[in-house]
């Protein structure tokens, strides 16, 4: 109920924002000023900096360090959104709120990016030893498109496409920075093939939720988890602790993982079983407002994850 309140008070506020004059985005925008750009999350905000680059002014909605799974709008949010010149969302369960506000916002001013519409989405699946294994429910497809490289390279690409729309007189830089940027991608992207293929095993555990289908399914990697990757639960049972002990005992496995900001209780147990070492690879959800702070981006978050995954399958 609470949370229904909000909502309505955030959309009544969202309507009477609304009263006024639109602009046209391609045609009447003064092309001195930056570029209104709001992302949701991180992936998204690194992406449009990388290509927009000085040409704009860009918001992350969700706040760093905060679950994206728990991100509720404010109505200055709202606002925010319907002020901007590009809106770009994921596209997937965390992300329903958007829903009720699209058909609200002129797609005159505001342009649009569904980034799931981007590349080729998959359901979210439950393997076993998962928590969720034996549930079944209404289909849900996996959100976490940008842990594949290869996904991130169509993203950025699309995002080029959509800021030249808006502002086409800086053509050249959005394509020089997208270049530059996927090249940079398909480098890393180079570099995981390469541990993949030397790695003594291809499979990896992870003690925690397992936001990272797009990545194994580029690599041809296996993996068992607690949890799939939009799983709310933060308890596994002993079942599952136990599964995934035999997991790593078996296959002589030396590394188990957990996601970034995550408790790591799981991880912690199943190490004590095993003497296996825990690290983190970081899906690039969120990251803490230190690391926000000081500039880091997906492609150097990326690049921490090649040493952790060279850690868990050649040793």
């Amino acid at each position: 109920m609470e949370k229904s309140i909000k909502m309505i008070i955030a959309l009544i506020i969202f309507l009477l924002a609304g009263v006024g004059i639109t602009v046209m985005v391609s045609n009447n925008r003064n092309n001195t000023e930056k570029i209104t750009i709001i992302a949701t999350n991180f992936p998204a905000y690194d992406f449009a900096r990388a290509v927009a680059g000085e040409t704009a002014e860009i918001k992350m909605l969700i706040n760093p360090g905060v679950e994206m799974h728990d991100f509720e709008p404010t109505p200055g949010d709202i606002i925010d959104i319907k002020n901007s010149e590009l809106f770009i969302y994921t596209g997937g369960e965390s992300d329903e709120w958007i829903e009720d506000i699209l058909g609200d916002i002129n797609a005159n001013k505001t342009r649009l990016f569904r980034m799931m519409d981007a590349v080729k989405i998959v359901e979210e699946e439950a393997i076993e030893g998962m928590e969720d294994a034996e549930e079944s429910g209404e289909t849900e497809y996996d959100e976490h498109i940008w842990t594949s490289l290869r996904n991130a390279e169509k993203i950025v690409d699309r995002i080029k496409d959509e800021l030249i729309e808006i502002s086409p007189e800086n053509k050249s830089v959005f394509e020089e920075n997208a270049k530059n940027y996927t090249e940079k991608l398909a480098e890393l992207d180079s570099e995981f093939q390469e541990i993949v293929a030397n790695g003594k095993r291809d499979v990896i555990v992870f003690g925690d939720r397992f936001p990272f289908r797009y990545f194994v399914d580029d690599y041809g990697l296996d993996y068992f988890a607690a949890f799939p990757g939009c799983s709310e639960q933060t308890e596994a049972s002993n079942k599952t602790i136990a599964f995934l002990v035999d997991k790593i005992k078996t296959e002589k496995i030396p590394v188990v993982f957990k996601v970034e900001m995550s408790s790591g209780k799981i991880a912690e147990t199943i190490a004590n079983e095993t003497g296996a070492e825990i690290l983190t690879f970081n899906s690039a959800h969120n990251i803490s407002a230190e690391d926000f702070k000081s500039g880091l981006t997906y492609a150097k978050i990326m690049k921490n994850n090649t040493e952790v995954l060279q850690k868990a399958l050649e040793q």
